[in-house]
């Protein structure tokens, strides 16, 4: 990572501590874009360059998950079929644990639960994911599975994870430590893509 880069993650990880805070101390809604900033000690302009939004600043990994399944399904071997392949790319999504099962985890959660512009936010992040993973599968898959089923699959897939990482988070006094994440996530996707395994040997 080159200089520029690292100093680009430095900033954008500022962000979104300084926006986790804020919104810890003072509220999602009394947070405003330019508080984060302020409290980054960046410029208003400048956020926009790292995020589109505050939402953002609550899934600043997302896209990173997406793409690290998409390599996945491109470095895809001929005795791997699309299930495979998706319990495979649990093991290269980057899991940064606050982020998924940490401080941050625990107050999205909440703030999903309580603020409809996070919502939205959350369940649009989550379509989108599906719907590209879902259509990388059934082109990588077409002698396989039809669009339908790669839906079906990558739904699966992502509902399997989700809820997962819910259960975790139900008791924020307790977070889960890197094994347990690991562990509960794939005994989740385990079950949910049983049907869609092949038979071993």
């Amino acid at each position: 990572m080159s200089l520029r880069d690292r100093k680009r993650a430095r900033t954008r990880q500022a962000l979104v501590d300084a926006a986790a805070e804020l919104f810890r101390r003072q509220g999602y809604d009394r947070t405003t874009v330019a508080d984060i900033a302020a409290a980054a000690e960046i410029g208003t302009r400048t956020f926009f360059s790292y995020f589109a939004s505050k939402e953002e600043l609550l899934f600043p990994e997302s896209d990173a998950r997406v793409q690290a399944v998409i390599a996945a399904i491109d470095s895809r071997t001929p005795a791997e079929g699309p299930a495979e392949v998706l319990l495979r790319a649990l093991g290269t999504v980057p899991d940064t644990g606050d982020d998924l099962v940490g401080p941050l985890a625990a107050l999205r959660l909440e703030l999903i639960r309580t603020v409809p512009a996070v919502r939205g936010r959350a369940l649009q992040i989550q379509f989108d994911a599906q719907q590209e993973i879902a259509r990388r599968l059934a082109e990588a898959f077409a002698d396989r599975i039809d669009r339908v089923r790669a839906a079906a699959l990558t739904g699966a897939f992502v509902g399997a994870v989700t809820a997962a990482l819910q259960v975790l988070l139900e008791d924020p006094g307790q977070p889960a430590s890197p094994a347990e994440l690991h562990a509960a996530v794939r005994a989740a996707t385990d079950a949910a893509l049983a049907p869609w395994l092949r038979p071993a040997g």
